[in-house]
């Protein structure tokens, strides 16, 4: 019985292909983030998508606030500082950090990151992109806690009436 050669030579290299195929590819590293001033340079692609996110969602933004579009490539060009709006993020991130490391004693994290602790950009802005400065005696006032809403000084909710004043006893 003779084995013909170009028989075995094609049975052998479609096996090496199929075998190559079947291997797990290489997953290439991840491309470091371009910029950074702020966040630390070795950031994982999950934990900048995760702070983006959470910043958005507290200036009820999207990514364009921030960052610029590159009309040559049509896509967003995340590593411009073209917008004044991502250098007052800068700062208002570098606030955060001290305002919790001073007077919250926050520690840093692996990532040499402050960790969340008391206050961070939800806590002015509240989900608008330029959040409203109102002084608190503008405000209406409320009932103290444990008083009910019709106690003296506190106003009344929207739409309702408060119960009549108790009645003088001579």
């Amino acid at each position: 019985m003779t084995i013909n050669k170009k028989l075995l030579a094609t049975i052998g290299l479609l096996s090496a292909v199929v075998f190559m195929a079947m291997s797990p590819a290489i997953k290439p590293a991840d491309e470091p983030f371009k910029n950074l001033k702020v966040l630390p340079k070795n950031i994982s692609k999950e934990e900048m998508h995760k702070t983006m996110e959470e910043w958005e969602h507290a200036l009820g933004a999207r990514c364009s606030f921030c960052h610029m579009r590159n009309e040559d490539t049509k896509k967003m060009d995340f590593a411009a500082d073209g917008k004044p709006e991502k250098e007052m993020a800068r700062e208002m991130y570098k606030m955060t950090q001290e305002i919790n490391k001073k007077y919250f004693h926050a520690e840093k994290d692996s990532t040499d990151r402050i960790m969340e602790s008391s206050i961070n950009c939800y806590t002015c802005h509240r989900g608008v992109q330029h959040p409203e400065v109102v002084r608190a005696s503008e405000l209406p006032r409320q009932a103290p806690a444990g008083q009910p809403s019709w106690a003296p000084g506190a106003t009344p909710a929207p739409g309702s009436t408060p119960p009549p004043a108790p009645e003088k006893k001579p």
